[in-house]
Parts: C-alpha cells; sequence; structure tokens
C-alpha cells in the first residue's frame, strides 16, 4: 500500500514526539562569517583597537553555533522537499512489507509497536546524523 510523502513525515513526527526527540544543528558556518566579518569591520574603522572590539563579534559567532536543541517533529516538517524524500524513502523500506490498509491503520499498528517505533526513530536519528550533522536527544 502506497503512503504519499507528508504522510510518512506526519508518522514520523508522531514517533519522534513520543520519543521526545530533539535535534541541535549548529550553525558554524553563520558563526564564523560573523566573527570573521566583524574583525575585519573593526580593524578597517578602529585600526588596532577596532580589532579587539570585534572580538565581541567573535563571542556572538561562537553564541550562533552552541548547540540549540528544537523538537525533531518541527525540524522534520521544515525540511526541503528533497530531504523529506530522502527521509521517506528510508522510512519506507521498514513499513513496505507490513500488511496494512491505509495510513491510518499503520499508524496504529506503528504506535503500538515499541520495536517498529524503536526501528523507525533510529531511522530518524540515523538521517538527521548523516543529512544534517545534528545531534540528538530523547526525552521519553
Amino acid at each position: 500500500m502506497p503512503i504519499h510523502v507528508d504522510q510518512m513525515m506526519q508518522l514520523l513526527c508522531r514517533v519522534s514526539r513520543e520519543k521526545g526527540m530533539t535535534a541541535a544543528v549548529k550553525h558554524s558556518g553563520q558563526g564564523a562569517l560573523l566573527a570573521g566579518a566583524t574583525a575585519f569591520v573593526g580593524g578597517l574603522v578602529g585600526g588596532p583597537p577596532g580589532i579587539a572590539v570585534g572580538a565581541l563579534g567573535g563571542l556572538l559567532g561562537a553564541w550562533m553555533t552552541s548547540e540549540q536543541f528544537k523538537p525533531v517533529s518541527q525540524i522534520i516538517m521544515e525540511l526541503p522537499p528533497a530531504e523529506k524524500q530522502k527521509l521517506y524513502k528510508e522510512a519506507f523500506a521498514i513499513v513496505k512489507n507490513l500488511d496494512w490498509i491505509d495510513v491510518l491503520e499503520l499508524t496504529l499498528f506503528v504506535m503500538q509497536n515499541a520495536d517498529l517505533k524503536f526501528l523507525l526513530a533510529k531511522t530518524v536519528e540515523r538521517f538527521f546524523i548523516r543529512e544534517l550533522s545534528a545531534q540528538i536527544k530523547y526525552g521519553e
């Protein structure tokens, strides 16, 4: 039985909420750019003392690269379509051979089966680590 990408994302969101999954995606590129830009501008405007003032930009850049955990379900829904498609393929490989008639039945079956929930949660975790360089925490 086929399942649409959006329906699979809803199922994965439900599993991740039940598992209490949160993820931190580092924004290191943005932080480094900000730190370098503020030091450069500070140096142009104020010379050597301006570079020291620009170091404050380095602190802001460091803050930007710190881990900010968000619910995995929120991140899943914000993924671009191409990323959702990749995640869909990985998750569908787990449920494709199950006997289900519609998405509602599949959802009920998954939510009542600890092993399936575990497999789908691990699929999401591996995807987030590999594709988003994220760190995952479980709250359960």
